[in-house]
């Protein structure tokens, strides 16, 4: 018989998560660690061939310089390697007195870290900054008690401006705190390891910053969520380095699970199949519906790692549940919406209330878009690094899917357009002129 209903398709990531398209499917049912699968995966076969392209793609390019895809393998690698130094860094950071950390970065620098802290709950003590303007910096440093604060400047360039400034206004508001010239010993630099590339890498070799780590080559911003900023922010705020291993361990099983070419095993091949079909069927608009405060920092990271890969292929906006349902339900389930294709994530609830507001929504959502569904164990490293490789690999492929459609093929010499964000330099041209009048 064919009905409506959620399918289930789960693959082997110890159970941590759950992936659910809604369609119409022929049910079938099979159980496996408490999880109930309504199975059909015949739809996606059609895109087979494709999706073994991708992952072919990906492992050629994976590791080479100039690809942007060291984030696979390598620089989880290279963290496990180097877990101690930056736990030994964070130490002397925090020098037995230092409890806070404010964060100056914008982008990856800072949506990558933002988007772990808050997502484990240690967001208390970590501060963010990303303005150019005075009152936004002055009600930041309001917020800090500079006794008991250390400032984290991330930028991989060392020039980028909107950081730029807010150290050099942090640099004085410091100065005039502790009434010396050398606060060298309140600020941690995250950035190139080459002095010829980063204005900051320069700053630290001249010491005007006493301690360091990497931004490091050919991970790009947005997939850098495990790179030293992130590690040493968990380090700082107190995360078992244990745990940290366990989260890096986990990121390289995930990543192996998600480079299988076979779709049927691949929850982000699935993922990325269903993106692909709804653009094909006229949807353009991707709305990742996070239900859970937890998630406040996730959706700025996924806005960005969307919309930087994909471009103007698929529009992608966030939402955090159940507030967003106040003021987009009323355009989202109207008759006239026919352009929306909708993701829902959360972690398995506890509560009857919030198993009876997601199982509405998901219903109302339903029967109206395309509806996905990711279901997280719980909020665990471990879990998360999972769903962040997931995450990653759902948007290559989307993107890379879509450009086979099209016949849009990328020379092995050049970046895939998934990694790169040309366009963002558009803006910031015009801001280096404006800068220069």
């Amino acid at each position: 018989m064919l009905i409506k209903l959620f399918e289930i398709i789960f693959t082997s990531l110890d159970n941590n998560f759950v992936l659910i398209i809604e369609k119409d499917i022929k049910m079938t049912e099979t159980m496996v660690s408490d999880v109930t699968l309504k199975l059909d995966m015949s739809n996606l076969s059609k895109y087979s061939k494709n999706a073994q392209q991708a992952v072919e793609t990906i492992k050629e390019r994976a590791g080479k310089p100039g690809q942007f895809l060291n984030w696979i393998r390598v620089l989880p690698e290279n963290q496990l390697k180097t877990i101690d130094n930056l736990y030994d860094m964070a130490e002397k950071a925090k020098d037995n007195k230092y409890t806070d950390l404010a964060i100056l970065g914008i982008g990856g620098s800072r949506h990558t870290t933002e988007s772990l802290i808050r997502m484990i709950g240690k967001e208390a003590n970590v501060h963010f900054f990303s303005s150019v303007d005075s009152e936004s910096f002055r009600r930041f440093i309001n917020t800090l008690d500079l006794a008991k604060t250390q400032f984290l400047v991330v930028s991989k360039s060392g020039g980028t401006i909107e950081t730029t400034v807010a150290y050099e206004n942090a640099k004085k508001v410091m100065q005039e705190y502790l009434e010396r010239e050398d606060v060298s010993d309140r600020f941690i630099a995250m950035t190139d390891v080459s002095a010829e590339k980063s204005n900051l890498r320069r700053m630290v070799n001249a010491g005007d910053i006493k301690l360091s780590g990497l931004v490091h080559d050919d991970v790009g911003g947005r997939f850098s969520i495990f790179d030293d900023a992130t590690i040493f922010t968990l380090a700082y705020v107190g995360v078992a380095k244990e745990d940290v291993i366990a989260m890096l361990q986990a990121s390289l099983k995930a990543q192996e699970e998600f480079l299988n070419p076979d779709i049927n095993k691949n929850m982000a091949l699935q993922q990325a199949a269903f993106n692909v079909q709804s653009r094909l069927d006229g949807k353009q608009k991707h709305f990742i519906e996070y239900f859970g405060d937890a998630f406040q920092g996730t959706t700025l990271w996924e806005k960005q790692l969307k919309n930087e890969s994909l471009k103007a292929r698929i529009s992608t906006d966030t939402n955090v549940g159940p507030g967003y349902l106040h003021y987009n339900a009323e355009a989202d389930l109207d008759s006239a919406n026919k352009d929306s294709f909708f993701t829902f994530v959360y972690v398995t609830p506890q509560e009857k209330v919030t198993q009876a507001v997601l199982t509405g929504v998901i219903a109302a959502y339903s029967n109206m878009h395309p509806v996905s569904v990711v279901e997280l164990k719980d909020l665990s490293l471990t879990t998360l690094a999972k769903f962040i490789e997931f995450k990653h690999f759902e948007t290559l492929y989307t993107g890379n899917i879509l450009r086979q459609i099209d016949g849009d093929i990328t020379e092995m010499d050049v970046a895939l357009p998934e990694v790169l964000q040309p366009n963002v330099e558009i803006y910031k041209k015009e801001v280096r002129k404006a800068m220069a009048q």
